[in-house]
């Protein structure tokens, strides 16, 4: 029988499709703006994948809504080892329910959240001096760290399945300055991992010249009579410049005709600029491949069922990333995402990639 230990952070991803990148000091601001929970609805869907393995599964979790909640929701009896101190949740109960799980030789800790969530998990077993396996269940708006499965589903089943382990990276950033369009990443911690295909990479930063790319892309939009949402990322930054706005680096702003329709827009900003013809532009993230689902979570299931999809990135990017990945929290809109693509690689060139 294996032994799953699960924390769920119930705020963590709250602040994307709201445009804010981030949940840290912005609760508040991400409630008001309408946002909703995130990281319960994708740690259910990782533990009924995890209930779907053959390996017998004896799961230990935090109370209520940090990982009781999605538990039982999945169709678990779990063993419930401490509860949330108050009703605000925060960094300090992550870090109670690894030690709970520590103490009761767990085979694995799962974690719904981001990078901070990673950090909190990461720090506190090295404060133990204790190697327990983790994985991470994306669910945050920044999710830079090497030690979280590609998917919710992914980390379900690796969390049963897996026979091997290595020590990978734990980053972070800081959020008030991606806000303001830097990206300034700092290795927080170490931690023991599965070993797996389907466990992302640390994001890559930095990259070559794509301005000959980003000049024939912004040609192109100047021409075409369509709605363009522009993703975040230094390739599409560059298009930005090329077509002459002050666009959000690592937002996303959506033009028309010459116009910034919205700037670092949320979901409700970008649906409200649509047009009759709408055009998503996306770079895959360098090292990890995602074009939906990390840093771009605006860019919502209902806005790309509404828009045609246009993937842009340098042959380096896409010889380093190998494979397309997509995560939008809606998988049947993955499932018809997945296959092959064509991403435009220079003026007239485009490549073959497939998304996994």
């Amino acid at each position: 029988m294996r032994l799953v230990g699960l924390v769920v952070n119930p705020i963590a991803g709250m602040g994307g499709r709201v445009g804010l990148k981030g949940t840290d000091n912005k609760v508040e601001e991400a409630r008001h703006r309408g946002a909703e929970p995130r990281s319960p609805q994708r740690a259910r869907e990782a533990l009924e994948h995890l209930k779907k393995q053959p390996e017998a599964i004896e799961l230990y979790v935090f109370g209520g809504m940090m990982g009781e909640d999605e538990a039982v929701a999945a169709g678990f009896s779990p063993i419930v080892v401490g509860s949330p101190e108050r009703e605000e949740t925060s960094a300090d109960d992550t870090r109670a329910a690894v030690r709970c799980f520590v103490e009761r030789d767990v085979d694995i800790i799962l974690f719904a959240g981001g990078d901070g969530t990673a950090v909190d998990v990461a720090e506190t077993l090295e404060a133990l001096d204790d190697e327990t396996p983790v994985l991470g269940i994306p669910s945050g708006v920044k999710v830079y760290s090497s030690v979280f499965a590609v998917t919710p589903r992914a980390a379900g089943r690796i969390a049963a399945t897996f026979d091997r382990t290595e020590t990978r990276e734990v980053n972070d950033i800081d959020e008030d300055a991606y806000r303001g369009g830097e990206v300034n990443t700092e290795l927080k911690a170490l931690a023991t991992v599965p070993v797996g295909d389907e466990i992302q990479s640390s994001k890559q930063i930095g990259g070559g010249s794509v301005e000959a790319l980003a000049a024939a892309v912004a040609a192109a939009i100047r021409e075409a009579d369509a709605t363009y949402v522009l993703g975040p990322g230094s390739t599409l930054d560059a298009v930005k410049a090329e077509l002459g706005i002050d666009g959000s680096p690592l937002g996303v702003d959506v033009w028309r005709d010459g116009d910034v329709l919205a700037r670092d827009g949320g979901e409700a900003e970008i649906i409200e600029a649509l047009g009759e013809r709408n055009v998503i532009v996306v770079t895959p993230i360098g090292g990890q491949g995602f074009i939906f689902g990390r840093g771009n979570d605006q860019i919502s299931p209902d806005v790309i069922r509404r828009s045609e999809i246009e993937i842009i990135a340098s042959k380096q990017k896409l010889s380093d990333i190998g494979v397309l990945r997509v995560d939008t929290g809606d998988p049947e809109l993955d499932r018809e995402l997945r296959g092959w693509r064509r991403v435009r690689v220079g003026k007239f060139e485009r490549q073959l990639l497939k998304v996994v």
